[in-house]
């Protein structure tokens, strides 16, 4: 990921949901706040953050002072004793308080915190980051007693200004931020979730001075909801920059339009590859012999990076924005997204393939548009792209080692991406990968033996459901692969046994990825008397994807998917089908699906078919969503019966 800024850590990406409520801390107690907010370990009693940014020696200078005070409401919270806050190179701590106010005597008391420790960030997905955090431990805690810290950071690259969430985990007095500049200095922001305009903002002059302060009273934390597309589509925030400062009569654009966006990345692209690198000129041309068209080569040159650089996430300064170059690329066989952004423009240049360029894009959690944030705010990840002479657009993402050529990656299907083009750039969209391309198909062929059903099958991945279940299944061998594999081709019930399996085109990013398998499920057909009933959806995809009447977060898919699913019974000798199900086929906003049940010579089979078409649902589908799960489930629950003579 490009993004070096520490604010990306600040928060939870969990998803909650806002609930308000009138409130005054100054009127109540702690006592009072147990009962008004039973079931909370604590309250805070206030969370803010104060900029102030100057012109000193016609350089912006920003400083920001953070608060936090929160009391404890349960003998549960007394164990919360720890709190943390980030700093980094480009954003460095420049001082820091913390303590306990605890009652003694009828009186307030401080206390230091016990223990202050700077650690690395922990961010699994991170290699090496430069972004430390400082834990601190809080002593004699009691309910009633007061936890406090604050400190102050020094944002030495003013572009990076970031966002304040007016929430937090724990029900809040109130969410403040302030930012007060010099006359010189125009500001802009914006704000986010907040429908009923909850947020009070005002401008104040202060000592001569602009001071802009928004606050959010009497909210209580959000509430998790699963398959949510993350925090920042819900939780009330602003983005705010700087637009611009004079000095000397003189103004200076920082940002607020896309075209100084770019301007700014160039920065970190203009000194990038510019001297030939001979052993990856020749790898390249190696790789490329033979091959007849610009397309062929891209693949080529995309398969070979995503097979050869291993990605590993840097995040280390302007390190965090900053390619490098592809020679030290080729050389390491390492890098993160911007490194291979780096190495596939490098070689296409080398291979002498037009218009690959360098490409700015936000993942999926990030809900801006480049016109709506236009600032760093708006992108954490960097790849390729190449347009061919007819205008179409290969989004090249090689930090999924397991997308094939022609689709993007999965997090940043229907993102707003920036074209780096020289001094000019264009913006365009990524495509929502269509489900046909990310077919998932199923035969299975079955035999009955009493209850017992012994089964042979074939699954097919196609697309990012390909990408996604050989990337689950990693490197795992022998024993756990096998578990794996068994969790994700489970049918009927939990009483499916893999009995054997065979995988085929894992090399082969062009072909669906296939298993073989066998299988046995006992006790699944049910007898009563001399009927047999037997339910052929082994497979019920989506049954338990229901969303509870008061949900108010969007619903994210991570790929929109086709699924074809065939079953084919045998039909022991001597019995018959006396019962099988109507065939239905729908079409709605949200899905197609069709059901058909075919009789022949002693078998019958089941045709399934089902498409998702929206990516992400809003709250205006929920009502459709729901009657359509509805149906399916109870299309889902049919059997079919067959009968002794």
């Amino acid at each position: 990921m490009i993004q070096a800024t520490w604010w990306k850590f600040c928060k939870s990406s969990i998803l909650f949901i806002n609930i308000f409520f009138p409130f005054y801390l100054e009127a109540q107690s702690w006592t009072e706040l147990q009962t008004q907010y039973n079931g909370y370990n604590e309250y805070i009693v206030e969370e803010s953050q104060s900029y102030s940014i100057s012109v000193e020696k016609d350089k912006l200078k920003v400083l920001s002072d953070n608060y936090y005070e929160s009391v404890i409401l349960s003998d549960t919270g007394i164990h919360n004793n720890q709190e943390s806050f980030v700093y980094s190179q480009l954003v460095p701590l420049q001082s820091f308080e913390a303590y306990s106010v605890i009652s003694q005597n009828g009186k307030e008391k401080k206390i230091p915190v016990s223990k202050v420790v700077d650690v690395p960030l922990d961010q699994r997905s991170v290699f090496h980051s430069d972004v430390k955090e400082k834990k601190l431990t809080f002593s004699g805690l009691h309910v009633g007693a007061k936890k406090v810290y604050k400190y102050q950071n020094e944002f030495i690259d003013p572009y990076l200004l970031h966002k304040f969430i007016f929430n937090n985990d724990f029900p809040a007095t109130q969410h403040k931020l302030e930012i007060l500049t010099d006359k010189e200095v125009q500001i802009g922001f914006k704000i986010f979730n907040d429908p009923q305009h909850l947020i009070q903002f005002s401008k104040t002059e202060k000592k001569g001075k602009n001071l802009y302060s928004w606050t959010l009273k009497n909210n209580l934390p959000l509430k998790y909801e699963e398959y949510n597309p993350g925090y920042l589509y819900a939780v009330p925030h602003i983005v705010f920059y700087i637009e611009s400062y004079k000095s000397h009569n003189e103004t200076f654009p920082v940002l607020g339009s896309v075209d100084l966006l770019y301007n700014y990345y160039r920065n970190f692209t203009k000194d990038l590859n510019i001297e030939e690198d001979p052993n990856l000129k020749s790898t390249t041309l190696s790789l490329v012999e033979g091959l007849q068209t610009d397309e062929e080569k891209i693949k080529a040159i995309f398969y070979w990076v995503q097979d050869n650089i291993k990605y590993v996430a840097f995040e280390d300064a302007y390190e965090g924005f900053i390619p490098r170059q592809a020679k030290l690329v080729y050389e390491r066989k390492f890098g993160d997204c911007k490194d291979m952004a780096s190495i596939i423009t490098e070689m296409a240049k080398y291979a002498q393939i037009p218009h690959v360029n360098l490409t700015w894009i936000g993942s999926r959690n990030i809900p801006y548009t480049y016109h709506e944030v236009p600032t760093p705010a708006v992108d954490d990840h960097m790849i390729a792209t190449y347009e061919t002479p007819s205008g179409q657009i290969y989004f090249l993402d090689a930090t999924d080692s397991f997308t094939k050529f022609g689709l993007p990656s999965e997090f940043i299907q229907g993102k707003e991406a920036m074209v780096q083009n020289g001094s000019s750039y264009k913006l365009v969209k990524v495509p929502v990968v269509n489900p046909e391309n990310n077919l998932t198909k199923t035969h299975i062929r079955l035999n009955l033996e009493n209850t017992l059903l012994k089964g042979n099958a074939s699954t097919s991945f196609d697309g990012l459901a390909r990408s996604k279940y050989i990337a689950l299944l990693g490197d795992a061998q022998h024993k756990q692969r096998h578990e794996i594999l068994k969790s994700v081709l489970e049918l009927g019930n939990n009483k499916f046994q893999l009995i054997d399996f065979k995988e085929n085109n894992i090399p082969n990013k062009d072909l669906p990825y296939e298993i073989d398998y066998q299988f046995e499920l006992d006790n699944y057909a049910v007898q009563v008397g001399k009927e047999t009933y037997i339910n052929l959806f082994l497979e019920k995809p989506f049954k338990n994807f229901t969303l509870q009447n008061d949900r108010t977060s969007m619903v994210d898919f991570d790929f929109l998917v086709n699924l074809e699913y065939a079953v084919l019974l045998e039909i022991p000798e001597g019995m018959k089908v006396s019962y099988f199900p109507e065939n239905l086929k729908e079409s709605n906003d949200l899905m197609d699906y069709s059901i058909n049940y075919t009789i022949g010579d002693n078998q019958i089979r089941l045709d399934f078919q089902l498409a998702l078409k929206k990516l992400m649902l809003k709250k205006e589908d929920f009502s459709l969503w729901t009657k359509s799960l509805n149906t399916l489930k109870s299309l889902y629950n049919e059997s079919i019966i067959i009968t002794e003579p």
